[in-house]
């Protein structure tokens, strides 16, 4: 009977948030989080011990997006995980009991310098932004950040977005949809940015630093169920994360080495995004307020009850 007690306890800590401790007084974590360069800060703070230090035993499981994180994090597969600022919103729409625990990845804000961007082909006749209006445009994820900041561009461009027709491609798969004229333009971030302009494509719009100044793109998010003092730890060993990724950016290219496919040359020449420690709150409502334009959300959603 003690025994079945004891079993029960355990499994009942592991349905709570997972804050059973390691034989070294460790609380044990599992982040949900996307093999991407966007990431780079939390596989950075963890080899750096900058979770340990926070009494931390981290493991970071891979998930193929937002969508993935998500539902892992709302079924405690995952104490915390990373998602796009768009499925956070879609998320908390839903009714989701989700909520943002730390920056994740930002724009570098600058047109021509920045990790995500529409690309045609080299002899195409879409010239600027504008001209994307009417065409056929691949993102790797419909009714999400990808096609809402694709129209915020065209429309800050002076084109109606309204007659785009985004078609749902995998960003690996891109470059080579672009060369066969599958798709008139196509929607990337890096290392497929890099990637399709090594092989002449031709960027026609910079989509997240049209859309909003510095522009926070996604964050690290937990449920009500983390315990409180686990958030508060886990917080603060990101936030050191993010400002050492920030302003390290040949270590960042180092760990990407480690948990992506990229080649080293690729590595080499990418555009990196910005990791601030602050979320950039003024744009997550304008991606918030341009999702509602667009359909994608559906009422308004009150931003200050996902990012405190």
């Amino acid at each position: 009977m003690r025994r079945a007690l004891i079993v029960l306890a355990a499994l009942l800590v592991a349905a709570c948030g997972g804050t059973q401790p390691t034989s070294t007084g460790q609380t044990k974590v599992n982040a949900g989080v996307i093999a991407i360069v966007d990431t780079a800060p939390i596989h950075l703070g963890k080899a750096k011990g900058f979770f340990d230090e926070q009494n931390i035993d981290l493991t970071i499981t891979p998930v193929q997006g937002g969508a993935a994180a998500v539902s892992g994090a709302v079924s405690a597969q995952f104490q915390f995980a990373f998602a796009n600022t768009t499925s956070l919103l879609t998320a908390k729409q839903q009714g989701l009991d989700v909520k943002v625990v730390a920056n994740g990845v930002s724009s570098t804000g600058r047109p021509g310098k920045d990790f995500s961007a529409v690309l045609v082909k080299q002899d195409s006749p879409i010239r600027t932004a504008k001209d994307l209006a009417g065409r056929k445009i691949s993102v790797n994820q419909l009714k999400n950040i990808g096609d809402t900041t694709v129209r915020a561009s065209v429309r800050n461009a002076g084109g109606d977005p309204g007659g785009i027709e985004f078609v749902e491609l995998p960003f690996p798969d891109a470059p080579a949809a672009l060369q066969s004229g599958r798709v008139d333009a196509i929607w990337v971030v890096e290392p497929f940015v890099s990637q399709a302009i090594s092989q002449g494509a031709r960027p026609v719009a910079w989509n997240f630093a049209d859309a909003a100044p510095n522009l926070t793109v996604a964050m690290y998010f937990t449920t009500g169920r983390t315990d409180p003092d686990l958030t508060k730890r886990f917080t603060a060993a990101m936030r050191k994360s993010l400002e050492y990724a920030d302003s390290h950016p040949d270590e960042v290219r180092e760990v990407l080495k480690t948990y992506t496919k990229i080649t080293p040359e690729v590595i080499a020449k990418i555009y990196l995004p910005k990791w601030p420690v602050e979320v950039n709150k003024a744009s997550v409502q304008t991606v918030a307020d341009l999702a509602l334009a667009d359909g994608v959300l559906k009422q308004k959603v009150d931003v200050s009850a996902l990012v405190p």
